[in-house]
Protein backbone atom coordinates (compact mmCIF):
# COMPACT_ATOMS: atom_id res chain seq x y z
CA UNK A 1 0.00 0.00 0.00
CA UNK A 2 1.41 3.38 -1.01
CA UNK A 3 2.20 6.05 1.56
CA UNK A 4 0.77 9.33 0.27
CA UNK A 5 2.14 12.76 1.15
CA UNK A 6 1.24 16.41 0.64
CA UNK A 7 4.36 18.49 1.26
CA UNK A 8 2.68 21.88 0.98
CA UNK A 9 -0.08 22.98 3.34
CA UNK A 10 -0.06 26.76 3.62
CA UNK A 11 0.76 28.06 7.07
CA UNK A 12 -1.91 30.16 8.76
CA UNK A 13 -1.79 32.03 12.05
CA UNK A 14 -5.35 30.80 12.54
CA UNK A 15 -4.70 27.58 14.48
CA UNK A 16 -8.22 26.27 14.01
CA UNK A 17 -7.89 26.53 10.22
CA UNK A 18 -4.51 24.80 10.30
CA UNK A 19 -5.95 22.13 12.57
CA UNK A 20 -8.77 21.56 10.08
CA UNK A 21 -6.27 21.30 7.20
CA UNK A 22 -4.25 18.62 8.99
CA UNK A 23 -7.36 16.68 10.00
CA UNK A 24 -8.71 16.79 6.44
CA UNK A 25 -5.37 15.59 5.04
CA UNK A 26 -5.36 12.65 7.47
CA UNK A 27 -8.97 11.81 6.56
CA UNK A 28 -8.06 11.80 2.86
CA UNK A 29 -5.30 9.27 3.52
CA UNK A 30 -2.13 11.39 3.59
CA UNK A 31 0.43 9.89 5.97
CA UNK A 32 2.75 12.92 5.91
CA UNK A 33 2.17 16.63 5.36
CA UNK A 34 4.40 19.70 5.54
CA UNK A 35 3.35 23.10 6.86
CA UNK A 36 4.75 25.62 4.38
CA UNK A 37 6.10 28.98 5.56
CA UNK A 38 6.58 31.32 2.59
CA UNK A 39 9.35 33.94 2.79
CA UNK A 40 9.34 36.60 0.08
CA UNK A 41 12.11 39.17 0.65
CA UNK A 42 11.80 42.67 -0.77
CA UNK A 43 14.42 45.30 -1.50
CA UNK A 44 12.57 47.98 0.47
CA UNK A 45 13.25 46.68 3.95
CA UNK A 46 15.06 43.92 5.76
CA UNK A 47 12.82 41.02 6.63
CA UNK A 48 13.30 38.22 9.10
CA UNK A 49 12.90 34.61 8.08
CA UNK A 50 9.85 33.25 9.93
CA UNK A 51 10.48 30.74 12.69
CA UNK A 52 8.36 27.58 12.52
CA UNK A 53 5.82 27.03 15.27
CA UNK A 54 6.35 23.71 17.09
CA UNK A 55 3.79 21.16 15.96
CA UNK A 56 2.60 20.48 19.51
CA UNK A 57 1.61 24.15 19.76
CA UNK A 58 -0.40 24.00 16.52
CA UNK A 59 -2.35 20.85 17.32
CA UNK A 60 -2.83 19.05 20.63
CA UNK A 61 -3.29 15.55 19.26
CA UNK A 62 -2.36 14.44 15.75
CA UNK A 63 -5.26 12.76 13.91
CA UNK A 64 -5.06 9.14 12.80
CA UNK A 65 -4.52 8.59 9.07
CA UNK A 66 -7.52 7.09 7.28
CA UNK A 67 -6.95 3.36 6.72
CA UNK A 68 -3.91 3.25 9.01
CA UNK A 69 -3.39 2.89 12.73
CA UNK A 70 -0.83 5.63 13.14
CA UNK A 71 -1.10 9.42 13.48
CA UNK A 72 -0.21 11.73 10.62
CA UNK A 73 3.36 13.01 10.44
CA UNK A 74 3.69 16.80 10.24
CA UNK A 75 6.86 18.51 8.98
CA UNK A 76 7.90 22.15 8.70
CA UNK A 77 8.95 23.62 5.37
CA UNK A 78 10.35 26.98 4.25
CA UNK A 79 9.83 28.33 0.73
CA UNK A 80 11.95 31.30 -0.33
CA UNK A 81 10.49 33.28 -3.26
CA UNK A 82 13.51 34.61 -5.14
CA UNK A 83 13.60 37.66 -7.39
CA UNK A 84 17.28 38.33 -6.63
CA UNK A 85 20.24 36.06 -5.88
CA UNK A 86 20.79 37.77 -2.52
CA UNK A 87 17.43 36.46 -1.28
CA UNK A 88 18.84 32.98 -0.73
CA UNK A 89 21.42 32.79 2.07
CA UNK A 90 22.88 29.27 2.16
CA UNK A 91 24.61 29.74 5.50
CA UNK A 92 21.58 31.23 7.27
CA UNK A 93 21.08 29.43 10.60
CA UNK A 94 17.31 30.00 10.35
CA UNK A 95 17.13 27.43 7.54
CA UNK A 96 18.18 24.69 9.96
CA UNK A 97 14.89 24.97 11.83
CA UNK A 98 12.92 23.58 8.89
CA UNK A 99 12.64 19.96 7.78
CA UNK A 100 12.35 20.90 4.11
CA UNK A 101 13.83 23.80 2.14
CA UNK A 102 12.33 25.04 -1.13
CA UNK A 103 12.89 27.99 -3.43
CA UNK A 104 10.70 29.56 -6.08
CA UNK A 105 12.84 31.37 -8.68
CA UNK A 106 11.13 34.11 -10.67
CA UNK A 107 13.69 34.57 -13.48
CA UNK A 108 15.48 32.26 -15.89
CA UNK A 109 18.87 33.09 -14.39
CA UNK A 110 17.71 32.23 -10.88
CA UNK A 111 16.01 29.06 -12.13
CA UNK A 112 19.30 27.94 -13.69
CA UNK A 113 21.18 28.72 -10.46
CA UNK A 114 18.60 26.84 -8.39
CA UNK A 115 18.92 23.78 -10.59
CA UNK A 116 22.71 23.74 -10.75
CA UNK A 117 24.02 25.24 -7.49
CA UNK A 118 21.63 25.88 -4.62
CA UNK A 119 21.53 23.35 -1.81
CA UNK A 120 17.77 22.91 -1.46
CA UNK A 121 15.23 20.09 -1.69
CA UNK A 122 12.42 21.48 -3.84
CA UNK A 123 12.19 23.92 -6.75
CA UNK A 124 8.69 25.41 -6.92
CA UNK A 125 7.08 26.25 -10.23
CA UNK A 126 4.82 29.29 -10.20
CA UNK A 127 1.26 28.45 -11.19
CA UNK A 128 -0.42 31.83 -10.65
CA UNK A 129 1.03 33.59 -13.71
CA UNK A 130 2.62 32.92 -17.04
CA UNK A 131 6.30 32.13 -16.59
CA UNK A 132 8.68 34.72 -18.09
CA UNK A 133 11.05 31.98 -19.29
CA UNK A 134 11.09 28.51 -20.83
CA UNK A 135 12.36 25.37 -19.14
CA UNK A 136 15.64 24.34 -20.74
CA UNK A 137 16.72 20.73 -20.73
CA UNK A 138 20.25 21.29 -19.37
CA UNK A 139 19.39 22.90 -16.00
CA UNK A 140 16.40 20.60 -15.53
CA UNK A 141 18.58 17.54 -16.06
CA UNK A 142 21.18 19.06 -13.73
CA UNK A 143 18.59 19.36 -10.98
CA UNK A 144 17.43 15.78 -11.52
CA UNK A 145 21.03 14.53 -11.32
CA UNK A 146 21.47 16.39 -8.03
CA UNK A 147 18.36 14.76 -6.54
CA UNK A 148 16.20 17.89 -6.52
CA UNK A 149 12.51 17.75 -7.32
CA UNK A 150 10.14 20.16 -9.04
CA UNK A 151 6.83 20.98 -7.39
CA UNK A 152 3.54 21.85 -9.05
CA UNK A 153 0.70 22.94 -6.76
CA UNK A 154 -2.93 22.57 -7.79
CA UNK A 155 -5.06 24.58 -5.34
CA UNK A 156 -4.70 27.83 -7.31
CA UNK A 157 -6.46 26.14 -10.23
CA UNK A 158 -9.44 25.50 -7.97
CA UNK A 159 -9.76 29.15 -6.96
CA UNK A 160 -9.64 30.85 -10.36
CA UNK A 161 -10.16 29.91 -14.02
CA UNK A 162 -7.22 32.05 -15.20
CA UNK A 163 -4.89 30.42 -12.70
CA UNK A 164 -6.17 27.05 -13.89
CA UNK A 165 -4.91 27.84 -17.39
CA UNK A 166 -1.54 28.99 -16.04
CA UNK A 167 -1.24 25.89 -13.85
CA UNK A 168 -1.88 23.51 -16.72
CA UNK A 169 0.31 25.42 -19.20
CA UNK A 170 3.28 25.73 -16.81
CA UNK A 171 2.97 22.13 -15.66
CA UNK A 172 2.83 20.78 -19.23
CA UNK A 173 5.87 22.89 -20.16
CA UNK A 174 7.80 21.44 -17.21
CA UNK A 175 6.84 17.86 -18.06
CA UNK A 176 8.08 18.34 -21.61
CA UNK A 177 11.53 19.13 -20.20
CA UNK A 178 11.83 16.71 -17.29
CA UNK A 179 9.84 13.87 -18.86
CA UNK A 180 7.83 13.50 -15.68
CA UNK A 181 10.80 12.58 -13.51
CA UNK A 182 11.47 14.13 -10.09
CA UNK A 183 8.10 15.87 -9.88
CA UNK A 184 5.83 16.15 -6.87
CA UNK A 185 2.23 17.34 -6.85
CA UNK A 186 1.04 19.21 -3.77
CA UNK A 187 -1.93 21.30 -2.78
CA UNK A 188 -0.63 24.59 -1.30
CA UNK A 189 -4.10 24.52 0.26
CA UNK A 190 -5.21 27.38 2.48
CA UNK A 191 -8.43 25.72 3.59
CA UNK A 192 -9.75 22.13 3.73
CA UNK A 193 -12.06 22.53 0.71
CA UNK A 194 -8.98 22.99 -1.49
CA UNK A 195 -7.58 19.57 -0.60
CA UNK A 196 -8.06 16.61 -2.91
CA UNK A 197 -7.48 12.91 -2.32
CA UNK A 198 -4.35 11.12 -3.60
CA UNK A 199 -6.16 9.39 -6.46
CA UNK A 200 -7.82 12.63 -7.59
CA UNK A 201 -4.36 14.22 -7.66
CA UNK A 202 -3.05 11.28 -9.69
CA UNK A 203 -5.76 11.93 -12.28
CA UNK A 204 -4.81 15.60 -12.27
CA UNK A 205 -1.22 14.57 -12.98
CA UNK A 206 -2.39 12.92 -16.19
CA UNK A 207 -3.81 16.28 -17.27
CA UNK A 208 -0.40 17.84 -16.57
CA UNK A 209 1.30 15.34 -18.88
CA UNK A 210 2.50 12.75 -16.38
CA UNK A 211 2.21 9.05 -17.05
CA UNK A 212 0.03 7.01 -14.71
CA UNK A 213 3.07 5.65 -12.86
CA UNK A 214 4.81 9.02 -12.57
CA UNK A 215 1.58 10.66 -11.37
CA UNK A 216 1.26 8.13 -8.55
CA UNK A 217 4.91 8.56 -7.60
CA UNK A 218 4.40 12.34 -7.51
CA UNK A 219 2.28 11.96 -4.35
CA UNK A 220 4.12 9.00 -2.82
CA UNK A 221 7.64 7.69 -3.48
CA UNK A 222 9.04 10.92 -4.95
CA UNK A 223 7.83 12.80 -1.86
CA UNK A 224 9.62 10.27 0.30
CA UNK A 225 12.78 10.89 -1.72
CA UNK A 226 12.44 14.62 -0.92
CA UNK A 227 12.41 13.89 2.81
CA UNK A 228 15.42 11.60 2.55
CA UNK A 229 17.26 14.23 0.49
CA UNK A 230 16.52 16.84 3.17
CA UNK A 231 17.85 14.58 5.93
CA UNK A 232 21.01 13.94 3.93
CA UNK A 233 21.45 17.66 3.20
CA UNK A 234 21.12 18.59 6.85
CA UNK A 235 23.52 15.88 7.96
CA UNK A 236 26.14 16.60 5.28
CA UNK A 237 28.37 18.22 7.88
CA UNK A 238 27.80 15.39 10.33
CA UNK A 239 25.19 17.25 12.37
CA UNK A 240 21.41 17.14 12.33
CA UNK A 241 19.93 20.20 13.93
CA UNK A 242 16.89 19.50 16.06
CA UNK A 243 13.93 21.78 16.63
CA UNK A 244 15.20 22.24 20.18
CA UNK A 245 18.44 23.67 18.88
CA UNK A 246 16.52 26.02 16.58
CA UNK A 247 14.67 27.41 19.54
CA UNK A 248 18.01 27.97 21.26
CA UNK A 249 19.76 30.03 18.60
CA UNK A 250 20.33 32.64 21.28
CA UNK A 251 23.08 31.74 23.79
CA UNK A 252 21.56 29.32 26.34
CA UNK A 253 21.43 30.08 30.02
CA UNK A 254 24.46 29.11 32.04
CA UNK A 255 22.65 26.33 33.88
CA UNK A 256 21.21 24.76 30.70
CA UNK A 257 22.81 21.49 29.71
CA UNK A 258 20.48 20.68 26.81
CA UNK A 259 22.48 19.75 23.70
CA UNK A 260 22.21 22.17 20.77
CA UNK A 261 22.58 19.38 18.24
CA UNK A 262 22.93 15.68 17.92
CA UNK A 263 25.17 13.56 15.81
CA UNK A 264 23.61 11.95 12.78
CA UNK A 265 23.67 8.24 12.39
CA UNK A 266 25.99 7.19 9.54
CA UNK A 267 24.28 6.11 6.39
Amino acid sequence: MSVFMDLNLSYSSDKSRLHSLIESAAHLGFSTVAINYVFEPTAKKKQEIPAPTPINELIDQLPIVQGRSRPIRVLNRLTVVMSDSSHFRPSSPEYRCFDLLAIQPTTEKLFHAACMMYDVDIICISVTEKLPFFFKRAPVNGAVDRGLVFEVSYSASIRDATMRRYTIANAVSLMDSCKGKNVILSSAAEKPLELRGPYDITNLGLLFGLSDGDAKEAVSSTCRSVILHAETRKSASGIIYTMKSCQQEAPPAAHSDAPAAKRAKPY
